[in-house]
């Protein structure tokens, strides 16, 4: 988009788009089902956000530690694509605005008992997850999302399930 137009994508909107295309990728690419991604969420009673993934894991396909640990990968998804998209190497607990998205990945990881060892354990999904997401195609079902999420502001799942389908190895 060319800028002075009525379409203008803000900053925010963009790094938001980023962000909860990060989620939903990795979301669907560990086998939950996106229910809808947005850019503009409901400003309901839950926590104040830019943005919003929702998704639904299948209980009784994988162990509770399998869910736990795909959780956190789904967590931590947003602030990593964040990463690639800004070339920044922030670690995702101390940036503020990833705050909600780090208590999710910690209280997910609560079978590591230890917080020194769980601390290294969400590092090293961290270092993990970046490569890849960091992957070619991968980075391109992710910008596929990121266009389609900044054109019309809301995702059904079933369009982000249609995006990653189209890049999957």
């Amino acid at each position: 988009m060319q800028k002075g137009t009525a379409a203008r994508v803000s900053d925010t909107e963009e790094i938001t788009a980023w962000h909860e295309a990060g989620h939903a990728f990795a979301a669907v690419y560990l086998g939950a089902i996106v229910d809808s991604v947005s850019i503009d969420p409901d400003h309901d009673d839950g926590p104040n956000r830019f943005g919003d993934t929702v998704v639904q894991w299948e209980r009784s396909a994988v162990s509770g530690q399998e869910l736990a640990e795909k959780s956190i990968l789904v967590a931590l998804a947003g602030p990593v694509a964040e990463m690639i998209h800004r070339g920044d190497p922030f670690h995702p607990a101390t940036v503020s605005e990833w705050s909600l998205d780090w208590q999710l990945a910690w209280q997910a990881a609560n079978f590591v008992k230890a917080a020194k060892e769980r601390l290294t354990f969400l590092e090293r999904l961290t270092v993990q997850l970046h490569q890849t997401l960091s992957q070619q195609h991968h980075w391109a079902a992710i910008g596929a999302i990121v266009d389609h999420l900044l054109a019309h502001e809301v995702l059904e799942g079933e369009t982000v399930h249609e995006i990653v389908a189209a890049w999957s190895d």
